[in-house]
C-alpha cells in the first residue's frame, strides 16, 4: 500500500474511533488538550503559518467528536494555544504539552488527544515527520506507547 493511502486510512480509521466513542469525551480536560494537540501540530515545524491556522481552525469546526464543545471556545483555546507556541516555540511547547496532560488520568482521552492529533496531521494526506515527531512527543507526556498509534 502507497504511503499516501496509508495516512490517508489511518486518519480514517482514527476518525472512526473517536466517533465512536464520541459521548465518553465531553470533559474540560479533552477539550483543552485537543485544542493544546492540535495548535502543536499545527506549528509542528516552529512556524504558525496563516493558512496552517485556517486549515486546521477548519478541521475543529467540521470534526465530529469535537461538535459536543462550542465552537467559539475552541476557536479561542486553539488560537492562545497558537500564539503561546507563535511567541516562543521552545517554551510554547512546554507549556502546551502541559495542558495535553491534562487528559492523562482518563486513558480513553488520553488516548483520544492522540487520535485527534494523528486524524489533524493526517488531513492534508500527508503526516509530515515533525508533525509526527510533536504527536510522538505527546504520547510520551501522556505515558502512552507511541508504536501503538504507529509512530
Amino acid at each position: 500500500m502507497a504511503l499516501w493511502d496509508r495516512i490517508k486510512e489511518s486518519a480514517s480509521t482514527m476518525q472512526t474511533q473517536l466517533t465512536a466513542r464520541k459521548n465518553e469525551l465531553t470533559s474540560g480536560a479533552f477539550r483543552d488538550a485537543s485544542m493544546a494537540m492540535c495548535a502543536l501540530v499545527a506549528a509542528a515545524d516552529g512556524t504558525v503559518d496563516p493558512a496552517e491556522r485556517r486549515r486546521v481552525a477548519q478541521l475543529i469546526a467540521a470534526n465530529e467528536v469535537l461538535r459536543n464543545f462550542d465552537a467559539a471556545d475552541l476557536q479561542q483555546r486553539f488560537d492562545a494555544q497558537l500564539d503561546r507556541l507563535a511567541a516562543d516555540f521552545d517554551f510554547g511547547k512546554v507549556a502546551v504539552l502541559q495542558e495535553i496532560t491534562k487528559a492523562k488520568k482518563k486513558p480513553a482521552e488520553a488516548r483520544a488527544v492522540v487520535q485527534i492529533g494523528i486524524v489533524i496531521g493526517g488531513a492534508d494526506g500527508h503526516f509530515d515527520p515533525t508533525e509526527q515527531a510533536v504527536v510522538r512527543e505527546a504520547c510520551f507526556a501522556l505515558a502512552l506507547p507511541p508504536h501503538e498509534f504507529d509512530l
